[in-house]
């Protein structure tokens, strides 16, 4: 009896510690976030693209400075937006989440117009380090990506 009393009490500290009902993993709510941040580039909406960074946002684009804050991040966007940059689709290959912290690591593919009016497709890999923020929000801390070497 004492030992069926003290298994149950783990068993119930175990459940207990687990996830609230309805609470997110860091998995699933990127995957949501990443649907949203394709839709948002799909219809032009850089403002949108922002909000899914912290504020103190940093990006390392490919041949590019490093782009600090999430009003410069939007800039970046708007003028790939702007240089006619469509169809972007983003896939997780693997999230690992400790604490308030999470990393995705995942593909990329876009689509870019070439200065012979031709449209070409770059793909590429990407580092993501995310923030879950006070609200519960988990958003792009540091963003990193480049293509794939040309076959």
């Amino acid at each position: 009896m004492r030992y069926f009393l003290a298994s149950f009490c783990f068993i119930a500290l175990v459940i207990a510690a687990g996830e609230p009902a309805g609470a997110q993993t860091a998995q699933s709510s990127i995957e949501a976030n990443n649907a949203d941040f394709v839709a948002k580039f799909a219809s032009k909406d850089s403002t949108g693209l922002a909000q899914h960074y912290t504020e103190d946002a940093v990006a390392f684009p490919p041949n590019q400075d490093r782009i600090a804050g999430r009003e410069n991040v939007q800039k970046m966007w708007q003028g790939w937006i702007d240089a006619g940059l469509t169809d972007l689709t983003l896939r997780a290959a693997q999230v690992e989440e400790s604490g308030n912290l999470a990393y995705e690591e995942g593909t990329y593919s876009i689509k870019i117009p070439g200065s012979n009016g031709k449209t070409s497709e770059e793909i590429g890999k990407y580092i993501v380090v995310w923030k879950k923020g006070a609200d519960g929000e988990w958003r792009l801390h540091r963003d990193i990506w480049n293509p794939n070497p040309t076959k």
